[in-house]
């Protein structure tokens, strides 16, 4: 008889959809609109992607420029720009999420969404995902204000497993950065790295498996 996980764990908006290039564009039109001659190209911001959240990564690149900005408001309006974006456009899961998605469903593993991000995109991402995922699909979807610390920190998974009433080994979790599985192992969770295009080529440690596709034989214990 075949064994599979309890629940998976999707823990990161990146592991349900592409979003990295609509990010970037977004952080171009922020510093457009507020009169900045700033422009991020692929490269640049791949490399940018090093340093995680979009505030810090606006303070490291506002002083390698020497110039002076208010961070926070200006990842905020990169924030409006891209949840109008996410509102006007129907995105698709990636390649082989849905799949798995209906093969947990078949059966009967829980699903989650993990994301300590704020509940305004996630709300952007779930409207725009609409014709394929919705908010019932999952048995807990987290967001920022629901833990104390972000990831890298454990919280955000530990609360997840008691809301689930599961164990971490009954569980499997997917992310796609280096800080996002720190906080899945933190909480003594196995995770499978599945990056996306920005970040496909970076060395991911602890992880339990890299794939550039899912497959059912994830679910198997």
């Amino acid at each position: 008889m075949k064994k599979y996980y309890k629940a998976l764990l999707f823990g990161s908006i990146g592991t349900l959809v592409e979003t990295s290039e609509i990010q970037r564009k977004s952080f171009n039109q922020a510093f457009k609109k507020k009169g900045l001659n700033w422009y991020w190209t692929k490269e640049e911001y791949i490399k940018l992607l090093n340093k995680s959240g979009g505030s810090d990564r606006i303070k490291e690149y506002a002083k390698k420029k020497n110039t002076k900005v208010n961070a926070k408001k200006l990842r905020d309006l990169k924030t409006k720009l891209f949840n109008n974006y996410l509102k006007k456009n129907h995105l698709k899961l990636r390649p082989s999420v849905k799949n798995i998605i209906n093969l947990c469903n078949k059966e009967k593993i829980r699903l989650a969404f993990v994301t300590s991000t704020s509940k305004n995109n996630i709300n952007s991402i779930l409207f725009s995902l609409r014709k394929s995922i919705s908010q019932k699909n999952f048995s807990f979807i987290g967001n920022s204000k629901i833990v104390k610390n972000l990831k890298p920190n454990p919280d955000i998974y530990l609360l997840a497993l008691k809301k689930l009433k599961l164990k971490p080994k009954e569980c499997l979790a997917i992310e796609d950065s280096q800080e996002s599985l720190n906080s899945a192992v933190n909480a003594k969770i196995k995770c499978i790295i599945f990056p996306g295009k920005f970040h496909l080529n970076k060395k991911f440690n602890n992880a339990y498996k890299k794939l550039s596709k899912l497959n059912k034989k994830i679910i198997l214990r």
